[in-house]
């Protein structure tokens, strides 16, 4: 099913972390957080401003993004979780292939 989001919103896939702690103690799925990064997979067209001109967002499908653990509302589509979020809730875009971890 093709998904395009309306306005100024995301649709992001969260990305897994990993299931064992720096210690090697692996977590169990109940103890776990949710994801706060992911990867965008599609953009809406922009927000309008006061004079109606649609203002193109910053973020584009593809990039990988760090956004608020409550963030979004979550929905599943042809069978995987996905989150909807507008893109004032999006904190940052994550460049280069380094690993980023939530603080505890």
């Amino acid at each position: 099913m093709a998904f395009r989001p309306l306005h100024d919103r995301l649709l992001v896939r969260r990305m897994e972390e990993d299931e064992r702690t720096a210690g090697g103690i692996i977590i169990p799925d109940t103890a776990k957080e949710k994801p706060i990064m992911g990867e965008v997979l599609s953009v809406g067209p922009g927000a309008r401003d006061e004079n109606g001109n649609v203002v193109p967002l910053d973020v584009k499908a593809g990039d990988r993004i760090v956004f608020g653990k409550y963030a979004g509302t979550e929905v599943k589509l042809d069978g995987e979780d996905l989150v909807i979020l507008k893109e004032a809730d999006v904190f940052g875009i994550l460049k280069g292939a380094g690993r980023v971890r939530a603080a505890a």
